[in-house]
């Protein structure tokens, strides 16, 4: 199960903004599907009557035809715009140079790495040496060559990744998707001869997941049979394929409801040699029951619904708390870290004495739990700065050393292995380009291993955190990227952007692109923390959910006026940016405060608010939004929903809108009738839809340099003097 992805790396770095003139109502009425035609509703859209039905018709033909002449008229004019080739060619060029670092993934004590450039647009996966990948220039050997092999199928593939979960085993399963949809096509694959395997494990085209039970054992979910998928689109079903067995003779091994999100088999594996196999039935998209295969069976653990096992070391089964646990007369605080012994586990499921292995301070967050041979590594943000935790255990509870890597910065665990306690890292920030370290976490030697040469001239930028207060008081903090000679005279063209939500926390990284078609030129650039997200661990989430997300949309707009208040600009020069939920952010904003923004860049949205559980998987994210189903939750919904909300003689700016074709997690269908809505009001308007690429800005890095090479265009238009 998937939620709506944050964008503040991909998109802001690599997306793009499209235009297109409005679409007239006689335009919108071309015949294909469903006819409820309202044309120029006077207050948006008609209860109960949805005069845009036929464009949720993904691949209908009178859909695609608007498509198809939207895209025309946008590329028509930011395609013409006498910035655009330039933007274009030095986005390229960012996407595609050959001195980004090849990020490492550790298989069997070498290094892998999925490499796309311009010679390789799909991308080779490919492996070195360890003592090789420390070195300026790797000996690589290409172990698949996805380009190659989608010329000779004649598919657009997109790489989804590989599964090579079992320690001792040369066996893979290779994950590809057409045009970057979420189902994807499984192949098993031989690390040694390079080869897919003949007869090996193949799973057809679907929304599945799979993990290895044993070499020659899968445990998949799927769709087993037509139907038997969630209302969200996820199966819910779990069977045990056998080496050389078809689908259908698979044995059923747990079974969900259709009223469940998803259920996913998965597998923790000890330094030790042992392995945990784990059902996890999602109710909602952030509640949980959870599985263990026991000897006597699949038994449920006694953990609270927002409480996951993350790992083993040595016996002990690591949980990552989402909620407070109270237990055995004890209580382990939200966002903590704790450990039950796995044997214990096994043979009591249902009676569970956890242990504490970290508490975080009020300012503190942990973004996420891994392991090495004798270490738990924890990724913690404070005040969102990056801090980099190694926990052994000992016979007094646990040893905490923190790691010597770079203050003030973003900080990711890259890769660790369970053979022994080397991992990589990177550190970036807005102006400090990407480097990755390499470390021995038991005794915290650290080196560094790579360097992102600077993509764009940062020697006249600075960053600054300040603090805005929303409408209830709270504090929301925000960084600021702009020149250091910056005139506080409220001048400065700047872009904002945000994501609020699923928990995800919005850090500084760095951009070339953004640096390049932005920051060079003189743009400001605003990164928001606002509630939703999970810069302050899960209350800080939990603050924007269902009928509390007004909260979220005061964030940000709390945000855009303390820039006004500090003249650092001003409506008139004033853009917003944000993506899939960041893109239902973008639509409440132009809707509630039209008046503030003079640019508005709404990428992969949800903006009908009414209907996103009937459109891709919007029904497993009723967990964040609420349900029209409950009536409290469906008056809300009504309130902020984008698609409901637009007002004719509303003196709206004008929006960049994109979208693809292939997504099918969001889905297009949001973008194209919001787009057409705002046409039926004679409301201007840009649109633009990506015929590839799934949930993102295209199926490949020629793709993704086009989209962000429009959305800056889009920007310099509208903002720049």
């Amino acid at each position: 199960m998937k939620h709506p992805v944050h964008f503040a790396a991909s998109l802001a770095l690599l997306a793009a903004l499209l235009v297109s003139p409005a679409i007239t109502p006689a335009a919108a009425q071309t015949s294909d599907a469903p006819q409820t035609t309202v044309a120029q509703p006077p207050q948006g859209v008609t209860p109960g009557i949805d005069p845009f039905l036929w464009l949720e018709k993904v691949h209908g033909a009178r859909a695609m035809a608007w498509v198809k002449a939207e895209n025309e008229k946008t590329l028509g004019v930011l395609e013409k715009d006498p910035r655009y080739a330039g933007f274009y060619k030095d986005a390229l060029a960012v996407v595609t140079a050959k001195d980004r670092i090849a990020f490492p993934s550790t298989i069997h004590g070498e290094i892998y790495n999925f490499w796309q450039d311009e010679t390789h647009v799909r991308g080779i996966w490919r492996k070195t040496t360890v003592a090789s990948y420390a070195t300026a220039s790797p000996q690589w050997t290409t172990v698949l060559d996805l380009d190659a092999v989608a010329k000779a199928e004649k598919a657009n593939w997109v790489w989804e990744g590989a599964n090579c979960a079992l320690p001792a085993e040369t066996r893979c399963l290779i994950s590809l998707s057409s045009g970057g949809e979420d189902a994807q096509t499984l192949r098993e694959f031989d690390l040694t001869t390079h080869q897919f395997v003949r007869d090996g494990f193949a799973l057809p085209r679907g929304k599945q997941n799979v993990v290895w039970e044993t070499p020659n054992t899968l445990l998949v979910a799927r769709e087993w049979t037509k139907g038997e998928l969630t209302a969200s689109g996820y199966p819910y079903v779990v069977a045990r394929l056998r080496r050389g067995q078809p689908l259908s003779s698979a044995v059923e091994i747990f079974r969900g409801t259709k009223h469940d999100v998803s259920v996913s088999p998965y597998t923790l594996d000890d330094p030790n040699g042992s392995r945990a196999v784990f059902i996890q039935r999602g109710i909602d998209f952030f509640n949980n029951k959870t599985y263990i295969l026991t000897p006597k069976g699949l038994k449920q653990l006694g953990i609270p619904s927002k409480v996951s096992p993350t790992g083993l070391l040595d016996g002990r089964l690591l949980l990552q708390l989402n909620q407070d646990w109270n237990v055995a007369g004890r209580r382990f605080r939200q966002g903590s870290v704790a450990y039950v012994d796995l044997a214990a586990a096994m043979a009591h499921p249902e009676n569970l004495y956890p242990h504490l292995v970290y508490s975080p301070g009020p300012l503190d967050s942990v973004q996420s739990v891994t392991y090495t041979r004798h270490a738990v590594l924890l990724d913690v943000y404070h005040n969102v700065r990056g801090r980099i935790y190694a926990l052994t255990p000992t016979r007094n509870g646990w040893s905490q050393r923190r790691l010597a890597l770079p203050d003030n910065a973003s900080l990711d665990i890259v890769d660790t292995n369970l053979h022994n306690d080397r991992a990589y890292f990177d550190a970036r920030g807005f102006l400090t380009p990407t480097t990755l370290y390499s470390a021995d976490v038991t005794s915290g030697a650290i080196a560094t291993v790579k360097a992102l040469p600077a993509q764009f001239d940062a020697s006249n930028e600075a960053v600054d955190q300040h603090e805005a207060t929303s409408k209830d008081g709270t504090r929301i903090p925000y960084f600021i990227v702009h020149s250091k000679n910056i005139k506080l005279d409220g001048s400065n063209p700047t872009v904002l952007y945000a994501y609020g939500g699923f928990q995800i926390s919005e850090t500084p990284y760095y951009s070339g692109v953004l640096g390049k078609l932005w920051l060079e030129r003189g743009g400001v650039f605003v990164l928001a923390n606002i509630r939703g997200g999970g810069e302050f661990g899960p209350a800080w989430h939990e603050a924007g959910l269902k009928t509390h997300r007004q909260r979220v949309y005061d964030d940000f707009y709390a945000v855009a006026q303390d820039l006004v208040t500090r003249k650092i600009t001003t409506p008139r020069r004033l853009g917003i940016q944000g993506g899939s939920n960041g893109g239902l952010l973008m639509g409440v904003e132009f809707t509630q405060h039209p008046e503030m923004w003079n640019a508005v860049d709404i990428q992969v949205p949800l903006l009908d608010m009414l209907r996103f559980e009937k459109i891709e998987a919007g029904a497993s994210w009723v967990g964040e939004y609420g349900s029209v189903s409950v009536p409290v939750e469906r008056a809300f919904l009504a309130k902020i929903s984008p698609y409901n909300n637009l007002r004719a003689g509303t003196a709206y700016p004008q929006p960049l809108i994109w979208t693809t074709t292939k997504d099918d997690r969001v889905g297009p269908e949001h973008a194209r009738k919001f787009a057409a809505m705002l046409g039926a009001m004679n409301v201007p308007y840009y649109f633009y839809e990506v015929t590839e690429g799934g949930h993102g800005a295209g199926a490949n890095l020629d793709e993704r340099a086009h989209t962000s090479a429009l959305e800056w265009t889009y920007f310099t238009m509208k903002l720049m003097p």
